[in-house]
């Protein structure tokens, strides 16, 4: 599908990629790992066309197309969000509006017979084309891709340029994922999205039909999707057929096979000059000499990548905190008209490890400023336990760090004096080696100060940690060396973070934030994504759809057996019996009334596909386009069912989507 020969790129004297050769094959889920500044983005530009290779070629099939998004700098206005995601069907809409003017042309009683006539086949062929190419299943697809990344009904009529940064790049991969490349290039795109945007564009992309190579700093979104690692470093490509973790371990032996034949060769190549030092000037041994400077001279050294220092790092000491850590009672929390908390009450005990979790605007980061004391609520109260020593790390959290004093001051600055020593190690974690300690904190990137602030955090003592977002901007190294931390913490945590991995390997309860309130979920989120998916879908509507369309009937298996580690219980007592016989009755209203629609639009499907049969038997007879004026009404009623059929079908398929479980 794709190949790359003999390719080279350098910056000045900085080589990134020498001769390099290599495949992309069909279907492949590529994985492109290497070092920060290994040239990872240059390489995807290369491959979308927007860089030129120093020498070699990419070579692809004519008919191939590659969609890229970059890791954030497009914008987009003018246009309603639907109207935007619209555009990724560019040669749909144009068919679609040729139809419109061959209507209009069709309409016209003053045609000549030969000029309607071609109009008439063109439409007929424009039609077919348009069915061929799923056209009327394009508003369906937009309103998929755009609900799967986070968008609601009510965002749909909004203008794009309304929508912040993080919101403009959904808009971008949501219409790169209509437009539907052979091949995907995606520079870490998984940066401006939830858990459950991650989630859904991890199920999209394992069932893609096309190629897809991808950045990203997100081990558990590169273990789900990829199972090829292309892994660039020291200027070359090498495959590891697997996923990331399979990557690791691989990479790892391969790293240590490769350093003992560097020091074997290094103990060879002394070896030898030792030898030709020693007798260089013996004429008897003059044969032999210029025979191992002969061999010297066909010794290729081997290249090792530079080990990167691991860095273990624990938190200072603190004080224990009392039992109750924060509790907020009744807490109400309003925007204008827009309602984030109604009537909230929490508790966070000793010892937690709670992650806030629920789609973008859901209302966590607001939760995170009122645990902390930062917001105070409208209405209710906040209460903190006895002794507890609050660390918070909020969003912009980078923008607060002293733009004048060094990056080892930053670090330096309130850092007990026992950890002092420990402050070049924690920043070279973080990526800060040599004189990148002596920058100032105001020239850096908004990516090297959310490192720094990160770091910072991890000097400071604190029984309660409250955390937004703190993986936003670090690699995967980074990530490694706050995990490790975090899971030696001792103390409290309450985090909030669009990193699988990170959220699986550190919560042990789950808050739900949306719709006003929290749903509480004491265990693990692999647990709380399986809970959900028992509550909403334990047992599967079976709907039948139109007979002349689909023969199969939906229809999904029992449900699967919880984690191995699950708390969920089946309800014993008689309260709890009552509560769920209510919640059935009102899922078999939903479900009765759920039926009713489906039942109405397959009977409006079915009576629009007899009239059509009958319509196109009428337009079968010989001579029925002869007498344009009587063909006219014909032909318009058979076009008008033909846009209705695929409205409704396009409607029937979302109502399958929306089915509610049946009780």
């Amino acid at each position: 599908m794709l190949q790359l020969v003999g390719l080279r790129k350098a910056f000045a004297d900085r080589v990134l990629l020498d001769d390099v050769t290599w495949q992309l094959n069909a279907r492949d889920r590529v994985g492109l790992c290497g070092p920060n500044g290994a040239g990872k983005t240059t390489l995807l530009k290369i491959l979308a066309r927007l860089d030129e290779p120093d020498a070699g070629q990419v070579v692809t099939p004519s008919d191939m197309t590659i969609g890229y998004l970059p890791q954030d700098g497009l914008e987009y206005g003018g246009r309603t969000l639907v109207d935007e995601a619209r555009q990724a069907f560019g040669p749909l809409l144009a068919l679609k509006e040729e139809l419109h003017r061959l209507e209009d042309q069709l309409a016209d009683t003053t045609l000549d017979e030969a000029t309607h006539e071609a109009a008439l086949v063109r439409y007929s062929e424009g039609q077919e084309d348009f069915r061929r190419l799923d056209g009327y299943t394009m508003d369906l697809r937009v309103a998929t891709v755009l609900r799967g990344l986070g968008f609601e009904e009510d965002d749909l009529d909004k203008p794009t340029e309304t929508f912040s940064g993080g919101w403009q790049m959904r808009i971008a991969l949501a219409k790169l994922l209509l437009q539907r490349p052979s091949l995907l290039l995606l520079d870490e795109p998984t940066n401006h999205l939830d858990l459950d945007a991650r989630n859904w564009l991890e199920e999209y992309l394992n069932e893609y039909p096309g190629a897809v190579m991808l950045v990203s700093h997100d081990r558990y979104f590169l273990d789900a999707v990829v199972t090829r690692i292309a892994d660039l470093s020291l200027r070359t490509i090498t495959d590891y057929h697997g996923n990331y973790s399979y990557y690791l371990r691989e990479h790892e032996a391969r790293m240590d096979r490769l350093r003992t034949m560097k020091r074997e060769q290094d103990e060879e190549v002394a070896r030898i000059k030792m030898f030709v030092d020693r007798f260089r000037y013996q004429a008897t041994k003059a044969a032999q000499v210029q025979s191992r400077i002969k061999a010297l001279e066909k010794v290729v050294p081997i290249d090792v990548p530079p080990e990167r220092k691991k860095v273990h790092f624990t938190f200072p000491e603190c004080s224990k905190s009392g039992r109750t850590v924060l509790e907020l009672a009744h807490v109400a929390k309003r925007y204008g008209q827009k309602v984030i908390f109604g009537d909230l009450s929490l508790q966070i005990e000793r010892g937690d490890r709670v992650a806030l979790v629920g789609p973008n605007g859901a209302g966590k980061s607001t939760l995170m400023r009122m645990l902390s004391g930062a917001e105070a609520p409208d209405a209710g109260t906040r209460t903190e336990g006895h002794q507890v020593v609050t660390q918070y790390f909020a969003q912009d959290e980078a923008n607060r760090l002293e733009p004048s004093r060094t990056v080892y001051e930053t670090l330096a600055d309130g850092s007990p004096v026992h950890m002092v020593p420990t402050i070049r190690n924690i920043l070279g974690g973080f990526l800060f080696a040599g004189d990148d300690v002596y920058k100032k904190a105001g020239v850096l990137s908004g990516g090297e100060r959310t490192r720094l602030a990160v770091a910072r955090m991890l000097l400071r003592p604190a029984n309660l940690l409250l955390l937004d977002e703190p993986t936003n901007h670090l690699d995967l190294d980074s990530k490694d060396v706050l995990l490790e931390a975090l899971e030696g913490f001792t103390g409290t945590l309450i985090l909030v973070s669009h990193d699988r991995y990170f959220v699986d390997r550190l919560a042990t309860k789950i808050i739900a934030v949306g719709h006003g309130g929290a749903l509480i979920y004491p265990g693990t989120y692999e647990e709380f994504r399986w809970s959900q998916a028992q509550r909403e879908a334990a047992t599967a509507p079976v709907v039948s759809p139109p007979a002349a369309r689909v023969a199969v009937a939906v229809a999904t298996a029992a449900p699967s057996a919880p984690p191995a580690s699950s708390s969920v219980q089946a309800p014993a007592d008689r309260d709890e019996r009552k509560r769920l016989e209510a919640e059935q009755r009102r899922a078999r209203r939903a479900f009765d009334a759920h039926q009713e629609r489906v039942a109405r639009v397959e009977s409006r499907i079915a009576e629009c596909e007899r009239e059509i049969k009958t319509l196109e038997d009428t337009m079968a007879q010989p001579g029925f386009y002869e007498d344009v004026v009587a063909s006219k009404p014909v032909i318009d009623r058979h076009q008008a069912l033909m846009w209705e059929v695929g409205d409704r079908m396009a409607e029937w398929e979302a109502l399958v989507d929306a089915a509610p479980p049946a009780p």
